[in-house]
């Protein structure tokens, strides 16, 4: 298991990990850095027809063992036990988080994250229901901006992610920006 203060540290400095195979770690910085401007999120019109619906309930932190390893469950992933008990253990001291989407009293979809000040960095997203990791995401980016969060972190950059406004920046930008979002007193 990775250090809880080194995980910490290490998203405080703009470098986080990834399972390279079953028992290896690589921690990674990229350059550039993908991040969704809470201002400029934008929702899809057709998933503002879904959320409307309210086809899904949202609930923060209710499972999140079962996200994380719902996001572990794909051919190729970053996430192996490792991840998993270090992530679980970040969240028991309040700083990983959930946010899942529920339908008919399952869990359909969600994703999880770090949070640090006014920092929120995602990790991964998972669906078993169609829209239900989008839905999960709107959840999240109104929570951030209800709870005035500076940051929104996505690693890298995805067409899935830039639907919502995910745009690449310098390493030296989103230091900038980190370094100001940490020291907010915010709690998720």
């Amino acid at each position: 298991m990775i250090d809880s203060e080194l995980l910490l540290q290490g998203y405080r400095l703009g470098i986080f990990p990834m399972a390279m195979e079953e028992d290896s770690i690589a921690w990674f910085s990229p350059d550039p850095r993908a991040i969704i401007p809470l201002e400029n999120f934008h929702v899809p019109h057709a998933l503002r027809r879904v959320a409307r619906k309210k086809v899904f309930e949202i609930k923060i932190d209710h499972c999140f063992g079962d996200v994380i390893r719902a996001c572990a469950k794909r051919k190729d992933t970053w996430i192996n036990r490792e991840i998993i008990e270090s992530y679980e253990r970040l969240h028991e001291l309040g700083n990983a988080h959930s946010v899942e989407a529920w339908s008919k009293n399952k869990l359909a979809g969600g994703l999880y994250g770090v949070a640090i000040g006014g920092a929120f960095f995602g990790e991964s997203m998972f669906h078993r229901v169609t829209d239900a990791s989008k839905i999960a995401l709107v959840a999240l980016v109104e929570r951030l901006r209800a709870l005035k969060f500076a940051l929104l972190d996505t690693q890298w950059t995805t067409p899935h992610l830039q639907q919502f406004g995910a745009v690449e920046i310098s390493r030296e930008h989103y230091l900038k920006l980190l370094r100001r979002a940490v020291k907010l007193p915010r709690k998720f």
